[in-house]
C-alpha cells in the first residue's frame, strides 16, 4: 500500500464489514458465545471477518492474513512472513455487547515487524481513521453505514506536549494498579476513557497524549491503531521504551505491555 487511493479502498472495505456488524448490533438481541479462551464472540465478529478476508484478497493479493476468529478456530501460524495483515473484525466485543458504540474494525499491514499502514473504523460512530508510513494519517466522518468520500478525509497529527501536563486515555473495560501507578508517575493532569482501538485514534488526532496498556492484548488488537498513530507522528513502545514489534509467532501473537505516545518533546 503506497498511495492514498489504496487507503481509501481499505477504509471502504472496513465500512462494508462495519455494516455487517451493525446488522447484528441493531437486532433485538445479541447472541453471545464463548470461545475456548472464554472470551466472547458473536455472529458480528464472524460475518465481518468473512467480508474482510474476501476484500483483502482483492486489495492485497497473495498477502497472508492473520485474523482473530480464524486463528481462534484454526490455530496461529507457526511463523510470520515478512509482510502480512493483522485483522480484528470486531475490537471491543464487550463494548459491542453493552451497546455503547465504542467498538471498531481493525486492519493493519505489517512489514518486517513494523505496522506500515492501517485502518480503524468505528461503525456505530460513522468514523474512519487511516494512515500509512510516509503518507500521513486522516480521519473521516460520515453517516453511519456510509463510505466516506475521499474529500471527507481530513489530516490528523499528534499535538505538541502540553505545557500544563499530559492527558491520558485509558481502557473503559480494563484497568489495573500498574497502569494507575504509571499515570501517576507520568504526572497526568487529565484523563479520558474509551473502548477498543479508539484509544490509539484519540492520541493520533490530538485529543490525548498517552495511552498505556499493561494488561494482555493480541497483535490484531493493536496493529491498525499503531499504524494510524505512527503515521500521525506518534509512536508505540514497550514500557521500557524499547521498540514494540509484530510477528511474535512463538508467543502466539500475544503482546506484552506497551505505551502509545503522542509527541515526545
Amino acid at each position: 500500500m503506497t498511495d492514498l487511493a489504496s487507503l481509501h479502498a481499505l477504509g471502504a472495505l472496513c465500512v462494508e464489514a462495519g455494516r455487517a456488524i451493525l446488522d447484528v448490533y441493531d437486532a433485538e438481541a445479541i447472541v453471545v458465545r464463548s470461545k475456548d479462551d472464554r472470551s466472547p464472540v458473536t455472529d458480528a465478529d464472524e460475518r465481518a471477518e468473512e467480508i474482510l478476508h474476501a476484500g483483502l484478497a482483492r486489495l492485497f493479493p497473495g498477502v497472508t492474513v492473520i485474523a482473530e476468529e480464524a486463528t481462534s478456530r484454526d490455530g496461529a501460524p507457526a511463523a510470520a512472513p515478512e509482510t502480512f495483515l493483522l485483522v480484528d473484525p470486531l475490537d471491543g466485543t464487550r463494548e459491542f455487547i453493552n451497546r455503547n458504540g465504542e467498538f471498531t474494525v481493525n486492519v493493519g499491514l505489517i512489514r518486517n515487524g513494523t505496522p506500515i499502514a492501517g485502518c480503524v473504523h468505528a461503525p456505530a460512530l460513522g468514523a474512519t481513521w487511516i494512515g500509512a508510513a510516509g503518507l500521513g494519517a486522516w480521519k473521516a466522518e460520515a453517516a453511519v453505514r456510509e463510505v466516506p468520500a475521499p474529500a471527507a478525509y481530513r489530516p490528523i497529527a499528534v499535538r505538541p506536549r502540553p505545557a500544563a501536563g499530559l492527558c491520558a486515555v485509558a481502557s473503559r473495560s480494563h484497568s489495573d494498579a500498574e497502569t494507575e501507578a504509571f499515570l501517576e508517575k507520568l504526572g497526568v493532569v487529565d484523563r479520558r476513557s474509551a473502548g477498543s482501538s479508539l484509544k490509539f485514534c484519540l492520541v493520533a488526532e490530538a485529543a490525548a497524549d498517552v495511552y498505556p496498556r499493561f494488561g494482555p492484548t493480541m497483535e490484531w488488537d493493536t496493529a491498525a491503531g499503531h499504524a494510524v498513530l505512527a503515521a500521525a507522528g506518534g509512536a508505540v513502545t514497550r514500557p521500557d521504551m524499547t521498540p514494540f514489534g509484530y510477528g511474535k509467532a512463538d508467543a502466539g501473537f500475544r503482546n506484552g505491555g506497551f505505551v502509545a505516545w503522542g509527541a515526545r518533546d
